[in-house]
C-alpha cells in the first residue's frame, strides 16, 4: 500500500527539466495521434478523385466506414494496452504502441490498388484499423505515466499540455495539407490522379513525430508508483523517484529483481479490479468517466471526422475543378482549428489547476449544447444568409469541445482510481469515447445527407448528447489540489469498504 511520504518529493517537486522531457515525450505521441486520427477527413476528399472521378466516395457508408477504422483500431488499443498497463507495467508497454502506430502510419501510405480483387479502401481500411490500435494505446499510457510523474498543484496542468498536443497535431494536418497541396498545385491541375501523391504524403507524413520520439518512450523509467503499488518494490520505486528528479545519476539506480512473475501479476490484478470496481460508488465513478467521454466523443468526433463535409454543406466549397474543391476544405479545416479548436486547449492548460476540472467539464457541455442548438435552428437562414457566422459559431463548438470536455474526460480518470487499475479505467473511459466515435463516423455520413434526417437533425442530436454528458458530469469526482494517494483513499473512505475488500486491493 502507497504510503503518501514516500511520493512527497514528487508530489511537492518545483516543475523542472524533467517535467517538461515528461510532456515533451507524452505529448509528442499525442500530437501524432490527433494528426493521424484527423488526417483521413482531408485525404478522402483526395482518394475519391484520384480513384473514382469525384469529390466524395462512392457512397456515404463505404465514407463512414474508412473513417471509423481508426476508431474501431483506438477502441481495442485502448482497452488492451490500459490492462497491460496495469499489468505488466507502465514501462514495457511505452514506446510499443507508436511503434505499432508508425507501421500503420507507413502501411498507410503505401496502400495499393490491386489488378483484380480485394479493393483499395479496405486495404487502407486494415492499415487505418493497425494505426488505430497503436494511437489507442498511448491514451492510457501516456495520461498515467504524465500523472504519476506529475507533482500534485501541477498534475492537471501538465496532463493538459499532454493534451494539448492533440490541438498541434490538428493544426500541423491542416497546414501540411495546404503546404503540400500547394507544392503540387500545376499537377493537379494539369491532372485531378496526381492527387493520389498528396493523400500518400499526407498520411505517411504522420509517422515523422513518433519516429523522432520513440527511443525516448522506450528508454523511460517505470513510474515510482507502480514499483511500489504493484510490484511491491519500494527500493527500485525510490530510486526511479531520485531519477527522475535529478537527485542521483541514472548509474547510482539500484536495480532490483522482479519480485512477482506476470502471471502472478495478472492473477493479482483481476483479484484488485474486481474488488475495487465491486463497490458500486466506485463503478459509478468509473461510468461517469466512461459516458461523459462517449458522449462527447459522439459530437466531438462526428464534426471532427467531417468538418469537410459541413463547410460543403454550407456552401464554403469550389467544386469548379478538384483543385479548388479540395484547396478550398484544406483552407477551411485550418480556420477552424486556429479559431477555436488549437486555443481551446490552452486555456485549458491555464485555468485547470485553479478552477478545477469539473467547473471546466460543465462550462464547456453547456456551452456546446446552447451553441448545437442554436446552429440547428438557425441552420437554413445561416446557410442562406450569413455563412460566416455559421463557421464562427462551429469554431467557438470546437473552442468549448476543448476547453471543456474532451480536455477533462481526459485527465480525470488519469487521476482519481488507485495505482493498481488506474491504467485499466482509463482505458475503459477512452474505450467508451471511442465507442462514441465510432458511431459518429459511422452514422454522420448517412444520417446527415438530405436523403436521410438531415444535417440539422444530426446538430439536435449534437446538442442532445452534450447534455447528457453535462448530467452524467455529476458522477465523477473533482481531483484538483489533491495527490494521488489522497484520491485513493479518499474512494475508500467514501465507499466505505470493508476491510477484506479494501486489503484484497492493497495487499500482497
Amino acid at each position: 500500500m502507497s504510503d503518501k511520504a514516500v511520493f512527497s518529493s514528487l508530489d511537492e517537486a518545483r516543475f523542472s527539466k524533467a517535467h517538461i522531457k515528461a510532456i515533451l515525450v507524452a505529448g509528442s505521441g499525442f500530437l501524432t495521434d490527433s494528426y493521424d486520427n484527423n488526417i483521413i477527413s482531408l485525404a478522402v476528399p483526395m482518394i475519391a478523385y484520384s480513384y473514382f472521378g469525384k469529390g466524395s466516395l462512392p457512397n456515404s457508408t463505404v465514407d463512414g466506414v474508412l473513417k471509423a477504422m481508426s476508431s474501431i483500431g483506438n477502441l481495442i488499443g485502448q482497452f488492451a494496452f490500459g490492462a497491460m498497463g496495469d499489468i505488466f507495467g507502465r514501462k514495457k508497454m511505452y514506446g510499443v504502441e507508436l511503434i505499432i502506430l508508425i507501421i500503420g502510419a507507413i502501411g498507410s501510405a503505401l496502400a495499393a490498388q490491386p489488378a483484380a480483387g480485394i479493393d483499395i479502401l479496405a486495404i487502407l481500411g486494415f492499415w487505418r484499423l493497425f494505426l488505430g490500435i497503436g494511437i489507442g494505446g498511448d491514451y492510457p499510457v501516456s495520461a498515467v505515466i504524465t500523472s504519476e510523474f506529475a507533482s500534485a498543484r501541477r498534475r492537471g496542468t501538465m496532463i493538459a499540455i499532454v493534451f494539448a498536443m492533440q490541438g498541434v497535431g490538428f493544426l500541423l494536418a491542416a497546414l501540411v495539407s495546404i503546404v503540400t497541396l500547394a507544392c503540387f498545385k500545376d499537377l493537379i491541375i494539369a491532372d485531378k490522379k496526381n492527387l493520389d501523391y498528396v493523400w500518400r504524403i499526407l498520411l505517411g507524413f504522420g509517422a515523422v513525430p513518433a519516429l523522432l520520439a520513440v527511443y525516448y518512450r522506450l528508454t523511460i523509467s517505470e513510474t515510482p508508483r507502480f514499483s511500489a503499488d504493484v510490484l511491491d518494490d519500494a527500493e527500485t520505486a525510490m530510486a526511479d523517484q531520485k531519477k527522475f528528479l535529478g537527485e542521483t545519476s541514472s548509474a547510482e539506480t539500484v536495480k532490483v529483481e522482479k519480485v512477482i512473475t506476470a502471471g502472478e501479476s495478472a492473477k493479482r490484478y483481476a483479484n484488485k479490479f474486481k474488488a475495487y470496481f465491486g463497490q458500486w460508488k466506485n463503478l459509478r465513478t468509473l461510468l461517469g468517466c466512461a459516458l461523459t467521454w462517449f458522449f462527447l466523443d459522439i459530437g466531438y468526433y462526428g464534426t471532427n471526422l467531417n468538418t469537410s463535409l459541413v463547410l460543403g454543406y454550407i456552401g464554403y466549397s469550389d467544386p469548379t475543378s478538384p483543385w479548388n474543391d479540395i484547396w478550398a476544405k484544406a483552407v477551411g479545416n485550418v480556420i477552424i482549428n486556429a479559431a477555436g479548436l488549437f486555443p481551446g486547449y490552452w486555456f485549458t492548460v491555464f485555468f485547470v489547476d485553479s478552477w478545477g476540472r469539473k467547473p471546466i467539464q460543465f462550462m464547456g457541455f453547456s456551452f456546446l449544447t446552447v451553441i448545437f442548438i442554436v446552429l440547428a435552428a438557425a441552420f437554413d437562414q445561416l446557410k442562406a444568409n450569413s455563412k460566416p457566422t455559421f463557421v464562427v459559431l462551429y469554431a467557438l463548438a470546437q473552442f468549448f469541445f476543448n476547453f471543456g470536455p474532451n480536455t477533462t474526460t481526459f485527465i480525470i480518470p488519469a487521476e482519481c482510481f488507485p495505482t493498481q487499475v488506474r491504467s485499466t479505467a482509463h482505458g475503459i473511459s477512452a474505450g467508451a469515447g471511442k465507442a462514441g466515435a465510432i458511431i459518429a463516423a459511422l452514422g454522420f455520413s448517412v444520417l446527415s445527407s438530405p436523403s436521410s434526417i438531415g444535417i440539422v437533425a444530426v446538430l439536435y442530436i449534437f446538442a442532445a448528447c452534450c447534455f447528457l454528458g453535462l448530467l452524467f458530469t455529476f458522477w465523477v469526482p473533482e481531483t484538483k489540489g489533491k495527490s494521488l494517494e489522497e484520491l485513493s483513499e479518499e474512494f475508500y473512505e467514501i465507499v466505505g469498504a470493508d476491510e477484506d475488500a479494501k486489503a484484497a486491493l492493497v495487499s500482497e
